[in-house]
Parts: C-alpha cells; sequence; structure tokens
C-alpha cells in the first residue's frame, strides 16, 4: 500500500467527525439566528417569576417560546454603526425674496402652472408639451395633488418640475407660522408620497411671501421661485391676449406664469398651443432650472 492512501476504516472515521463537526455548525448557527436576548450583552439573566422569563410570566411556556423566537436586533439591522450615512441634500439659504428670473441660461425661457393639477386642462397641457418635446414647472396645490396622483406621476415621468404651491391655496401672510408649516410641508409630504421625492421649488399662492414662508421653505429644502412674465390667464382675458403678453414677455431666463386649474381654463390650453410653437420658432429653449 502506497503512503498517500487511505484504509476504507480511517475514512469511515473521518467521515463521521466531518458530519458531527457539520452538525454542530448547523445548531449554532440556528440557535443564534432565533436567540433574542433581552438585554445588553453581558447583563445577569432575570430571575424566575420576573417580567418575560417563563416560569412567572403571562402566557408561560408559549410566551418563552415566543420570546425564543423573536429575531434578534443585529440580524435586522447587521453592522449598522458601520453603514454610511443616508445622502441628505443640503438645506438651501433662507431667501429674502424670490427668484423672479433665471440667469446665465443664454435664450431660454421657463413656463410655469399653478393649482392643479386639474383632471379638466392638466391633461391637455401636458399633451402639448410633450408633442414639443418641452419641459415646464407645474406648482400644485396639495388639495388638488391628493385626489390626482396619476397626473402627478405623468409630470414627472415627463421630465416635468412638480413644485410646492401650498396645500389650500391661502394668503400665506395672514396664517400663523404652524399654519404656513401645515400648508407647505403637506403638499410636500404628498409629492413625496407620489413620485418618491419631495419638492424643490415653492410659489407663494398670489406672489405673497413673508419671511416665516421663506425660512419653513428652506427648512423643507426648497428655493421659492416667483415669475417674470404674468399672462393673468385666471381673469379669462381671452386667448389671444394671453398670446400676446407671452410673446412680449419673451426674454433670455424670463419665467412665465399661467394656470392649469382654479377655474375655467381653456383659455390657457388654446393660448399655449398657440404661443410654444412660436417661442421655439424664434429661437427659445424652453426648459426647467435645475438644482
Amino acid at each position: 500500500m502506497k503512503k498517500d492512501e487511505m484504509t476504507s476504516g480511517r475514512r469511515a472515521v473521518l467521515r463521521l467527525a466531518a458530519a458531527l463537526g457539520a452538525t454542530a455548525t448547523v445548531g449554532y448557527l440556528a440557535a443564534d439566528r432565533l436567540a433574542a436576548p433581552d438585554g445588553p450583552a453581558g447583563a445577569a439573566p432575570a430571575p424566575q417569576g420576573a417580567p418575560g422569563t417563563g416560569s412567572g410570566s403571562a402566557g408561560g411556556p408559549q410566551a418563552a417560546r415566543a420570546a425564543r423566537l423573536r429575531p434578534s436586533s443585529y440580524r435586522l439591522q447587521p453592522m449598522t454603526a458601520y453603514a454610511p450615512p443616508a445622502f441628505r441634500r443640503a438645506v438651501p439659504p433662507v431667501r429674502q425674496r424670490p427668484f423672479l428670473s433665471m440667469s446665465g441660461v443664454g435664450r431660454s425661457m421657463v413656463l410655469t402652472f399653478d393649482d392643479g393639477p386639474d383632471p379638466r386642462y392638466t391633461p391637455a397641457i401636458l399633451e402639448t408639451l410633450r408633442r414639443h418635446d418641452c419641459r415646464a414647472m407645474f406648482f400644485v396645490c396639495g388639495e388638488m395633488a391628493v385626489e390626482n396622483p396619476d397626473l402627478l406621476r405623468e409630470m414627472a415621468a415627463d421630465g416635468h418640475v412638480v413644485g410646492n404651491h401650498s396645500w389650500s391655496h391661502p394668503l400665506i401672510p395672514k396664517l400663523r407660522p404652524s399654519r404656513i408649516r401645515d400648508e407647505l410641508g403637506s403638499t410636500s409630504e404628498v409629492v413625496e408620497r407620489t413620485l418618491g421625492a419631495a419638492p424643490l421649488w415653492y410659489r407663494a399662492p398670489y406672489g405673497a411671501w413673508n419671511r416665516h414662508s421663506f425660512e419653513i421653505g428652506a427648512e423643507l429644502g426648497m428655493e421659492p421661485l416667483a415669475w417674470t412674465v404674468d399672462t393673468l390667464d385666471w381673469k379669462e382675458p381671452g386667448t389671444g391676449t394671453i398670446v400676446r403678453r407671452v410673446l412680449d414677455g419673451a426674454a433670455p431666463g424670463a419665467v412665465v406664469l399661467s394656470h392649469d386649474a382654479g377655474g375655467d381654463r381653456a383659455q390657457s390650453v388654446a393660448a399655449l398651443r398657440r404661443y410654444l410653437p412660436e417661442l421655439l420658432d424664434a429661437g427659445y429653449h424652453i426648459t426647467v432650472p435645475r438644482r
């Protein structure tokens, strides 16, 4: 027999030893997976009859078995002490006035729509923007957004920016700070719950800002944006008048204010179909601000 050959008896002994070792390992891992320590490592065991132990606690042996089956906190959150901190966007500075226009963007303009989404008018505006491959900003009211989440998703899917326009469109300076926080915070929550990200821009209803709104908006991670060109479409001045106001106010960096809800917005829809191709033919690029 060669030196490296092994007798059948010796092989059987080694196989038995390996099997016993594997059984012990499995038993140890199973105990570790099911163990649920009641206190920190190294703590003394609770005395018999104390809450949470088998003999004196409510439930007796069944409660004890349930306690043993609780997953350990380590298994639920492994290595949490060594995990990198979650990324959080830096809070913007507290402004004293809103942005009125964009700078350094060349021959570009921003189209914005307030008060929606409204299923009667917003889909037609989205369709027109999609036809011309343009992106816009929609400053939504929370009470409208919560009723029309599919329109929010459609906005985001088309690459539009969804901003915060408060919950119920109040006059912000007349509100207590707690109410301002509720109006802006609740709307941000709806947008984040629907789209997976909170809004980065907000606009005060009626363009009425105050110090508290700037502070609370910044705390919520948002920048304030006003406008350069007001179409006054909410007055329903006529489609031609809305078109003329947009074209007369067109300029590099201009921000145009229109509405897709809050009343009869048929004129706003019709005006967009007319002035958008004219802006593009004039060499303007319709874009959205980036953060």
